[in-house]
């Protein structure tokens, strides 16, 4: 724009020799000169340091990126290893569940055979109570008979047994009842 504008003025001057976009020759070599001088100055001092940092800086990235590499191969064998002792422990907690269910099963199969056991030696108790009622009211009931008895034959002949005749006439009657079950 700048360009644009001074070629603009120089026309509207009245200039018309043209514009001269070449520096002197003397200028061109003392700059070429100074450029050169730069570039090697820039080669020989410049450039390599600017090498040895891209290196250093390369070399840098590499040892991060294989410290990674092996931060990472470490987490997986942390990770193996985690997963396995969770594994061993879900092993070992079927295992101890296993034992518990078995040792249960086996307390339950104690505590029903005591248990049928006892209600064994309860139905045991209880029929050996039974049967001795009933021979104490077997007992009874011959007492029973046998006084009936006698009151109604001493009423039937109006006279006293005695004793003995009693509790034979008792025992025969009994029998007689029992012969007719």
């Amino acid at each position: 724009m700048l360009l644009a504008t001074t070629i603009i003025l120089a026309v509207e001057n009245g200039e018309t020799t043209g514009i001269q976009l070449l520096p002197d020759a003397s200028e061109l070599v003392m700059g070429t000169v100074a450029f050169l001088l730069l570039v090697a100055l820039m080669v020989k001092f410049v450039f390599p340091k600017a090498n040895q940092a891209f290196e250093d800086r390369a070399a840098a990235i590499q040892g991060k990126m294989e410290e990674a590499d092996a931060k990472l191969v470490e987490a997986e064998e942390t990770k193996r290893t985690y997963e396995a002792g969770i594994a061993d422990a879900r092993g070992e907690a079927d295992r101890i569940i296993e034992e518990a269910r078995a040792s249960a099963e086996a307390l339950r199969a104690d505590v029903v055979a005591k248990a049928e056991a006892e209600a064994a030696a309860i139905v045991e108790r209880a029929q050996t109570d039974v049967a001795g009622e009933r021979e104490r009211v077997v007992q009874d009931l011959r007492a029973q008979v046998g006084a009936i008895s006698v009151e109604l034959a001493a009423r039937i002949v109006e006279r006293e047994l005695d004793q003995a005749t009693h509790e034979g006439l008792v025992d025969e009657y009994i029998q007689r009842l029992s012969s007719q079950n």
